[in-house]
Formats: structure tokens, sequence, C-alpha cells
């Protein structure tokens, strides 16, 4: 009787050892299948969110490229109208001719129009690179991007200074036409000042695009001036 008594005690703890056994391992394998799980989720999350973080930079960069380009091919119309409109000036003091004057006075008022228009977008692709920084870590795109940024603050300065260049050989060409001398020769003077200073405006500038060109692509514009 004590021996029977004995068996079935043995055969119920065995019982229930494998019991816990089995419990413990499905508990094990739920747990587990819940880090795995949880694992995944915060992966694709992180996917997720550098995927973000990638599309957001290139969306910004691009955007801001684009709008830079525009401002630079704008620039260099303003800079083909504010050559002839030098042109037709230089001719009309040797010659006094009406025509070569209204030619300089319109030629100026298409540069002007061009400048401001450049001087806008300029001011306009900047905000683009500011966003992009706040999507990268990487510390040569960083550098880089405040290249870009500086190069529209200098792009702004150039455009602006020959904005007032252009306006001040335009009012000179009008004094011309009615021989007012004086007046000619002080807006000259303003006209030279600010081609002085957009001389040493244009080398910060050409600077900052070769320092561009040495970290990303950058599509070759012709700004020969």
């Amino acid at each position: 009787m004590v021996r029977e008594f004995t068996r079935n005690m043995f055969v119920m703890l065995v019982a229930i050892m494998i019991g816990v056994i089995i419990i413990t391992y499905f508990v094990g394998d739920i747990i587990n299948r819940s880090k795995i799980e949880t694992l995944n989720i915060e992966h694709d999350v992180k996917i997720q969110d550098l995927n973000s973080r990638n599309e957001n930079f290139t969306n910004y960069y691009l955007q801001g490229s684009i709008m830079m380009d525009s401002a630079r091919e704008v620039r260099e119309v303003g800079n083909y109208h504010f050559d002839f409109a030098l042109f037709w000036f230089n001719n009309a003091l040797l010659n006094m001719s009406t025509s070569f004057i209204q030619r300089c006075i319109d030629n100026c008022t298409f540069a002007m129009l061009n400048y401001i228009s450049s001087y806008e977008k300029f001011g306009e692709s900047k905000p683009y690179f500011e966003n992009a920084l706040g999507y990268t870590d990487n510390k040569k795109y960083g550098e880089a991007l405040g290249y870009y940024i500086n190069f529209s603050i200098a792009g702004q300065y150039i455009t602006l200074l020959r904005y007032n260049a252009s306006d001040y050989l335009r009012r000179a060409a009008e004094n011309l036409s009615f021989g007012n001398m004086d007046n000619v020769s002080l807006l000259m003077e303003n006209f030279t000042l600010a081609e002085d200073l957009y001389a040493g405006g244009l080398q910060d500038y050409n600077d900052l695009k070769n320092q561009i060109d040495g970290y990303l692509f950058f599509d070759p514009i012709r700004e020969p001036h």
C-alpha cells in the first residue's frame, strides 16, 4: 500500500515537472517571440525614420539647388543687359546720340528687372538648405550646405550691387539726354563705387562657388563675370 502510494506520488511529481517544463517552454517562447516582434517593430521604425530623413534632406537640397540655379541663370541675363547698357552709354558720351541713350536706358531697365528677380531667387533658395541641415548628421554634407547658404547670401549681395549700378547708369543716361553733365558725373561716381564693391563681392562669390564644386556636384553655369 505504501509502495503503491509512493509510486503514485512519483508519477504525479514527474507529471508536474513535465507540466512545469512545458509551461516554461511556452512562456519562454512567447517572451522570445514578443522580444523579436518588438525588435522588428523598432527596426522598421528606425528604417522608416532614416528613409524619411533621407527623403526630406534630398527634397530640400534639390529644391534649393533648383532655385539657386535659376537665380544664377537670371543673374547672367542681367549681366548681358548690363554690358550692353554700359556699351551704349559710352557710345552716347562720344556721339550724344538719342538712340544710343535710349538703348542704354532700355538695357538698364531689363538688367534691373533680372537682378531683382535673381536677388529674390537667391533669397528663396537659402531656407531650403537651412532645412536640409536638420535632416543630416553627415559632417561633410553639413559643411557643404553651409557653403550653399553663404553662397546664396553672396549671390544676393552682388545682384543688389549690380541693381544699384544699373540704376545709377540709367539715371546718368537720362541726365545725359538733358545735358545735365554735373548730375551725370555725380551719378557715375556712385556707379564706380558700386562696381568697386561688386568686384570684391564677386571674388567672395566665386570663392564659395569653388568650395561647393569641391564638395558636391554643382552644374556648371556660364557666369564669366
